[in-house]
């Protein structure tokens, strides 16, 4: 995945409409009772990601309009009709929800300055941040982080994780902090990052709650679904993009 992610272009693409796919087709599984339009779904999803590829986030908020539009049409043309506020409602939300997210770390890898090393780095303080947090929570975890939510979670293995994201952060731009990110810029895109990957985690566990379900797929077997591995990533990939713009490095 390194290595496509590293390619970028329309290898990166390639990579994330698999993703895509796959994500989406847990979320449909989801909300199944809600009745979403999985074709306009797919349809936004994959338009998201080409036009993050082609035409940067500008061309973004055109893919998020198709699929609005998409959805109503399947809808008006559907025999049995849901409630459009629901049936809608879900099917933008999942489409938004992966599309917008993935379309980030292709934003991320298309940087003009440093965009490699930027994506690297979202994806590795993510995924130390997740995986110090889990450890964290087993071995000292006392204080539930959100115990209606995701009982699982912990405030001490909150802290590990924004820890890991920050130190991830610092030592992979350090070497470029005069030319890209200065030191407290690297922490602050690391504790946005970190809060932002907990807010994703507790967004699909608060779906899946809702749901009735545990995990969102079996793909990984014991790790659950593709979806389950990339909730921190679809808020904080595009929280960091938006961060690293904000300090002056963007298109």
């Amino acid at each position: 995945m390194l290595l496509l992610v590293g390619l970028g272009g329309w290898w990166l693409f390639g990579l994330a409409a698999v993703g895509a796919v796959l994500a989406l087709h847990e979320y449909a599984g989801l909300v199944r009772p809600l009745r979403p339009l999985v074709l306009a779904a797919y349809v936004g999803v994959l338009a998201m990601l080409a036009a993050a590829t082609v035409g940067g986030v500008t061309w973004l908020l055109g893919a998020i309009l198709l699929t609005l539009a998409a959805t109503f049409v399947l809808h008006m043309l559907a025999e049995t009709r849901p409630p459009p506020t629901v049936a809608i409602g879900s099917t933008v939300l999942g489409a938004v929800w992966i599309g917008l997210g993935l379309s980030h770390v292709l934003l991320l890898r298309g940087l003009p300055e440093r965009g490699m090393l930027a994506v690297f780095t979202v994806l590795l303080a993510v995924w130390a941040s997740d995986t110090l947090a889990f450890f964290a929570g087993r071995l000292v975890g006392r204080h539930k982080l959100a115990p209606v939510m995701s009982p699982g979670k912990t405030w001490e293995g909150f802290a590990a994780g924004t820890v890991a994201a920050l130190a991830v952060a610092f030592f992979a731009l350090y070497e470029d902090r005069e030319t890209f990110l200065s030191v407290w810029q690297a922490l602050a895109l690391g504790a946005v990052i970190a809060l932002s990957g907990v807010l994703g985690d507790l967004f699909e566990s608060a779906l899946k709650r809702e749901m009735h379900v545990k995990d969102t797929g079996r793909l990984l077997a014991a790790h659950g679904g593709v979806l389950d591995r990339i909730d921190s990533l679809l808020l904080a990939a595009p929280a960091a993009f938006y961060a690293i713009l904000a300090f002056g490095h963007g298109p």
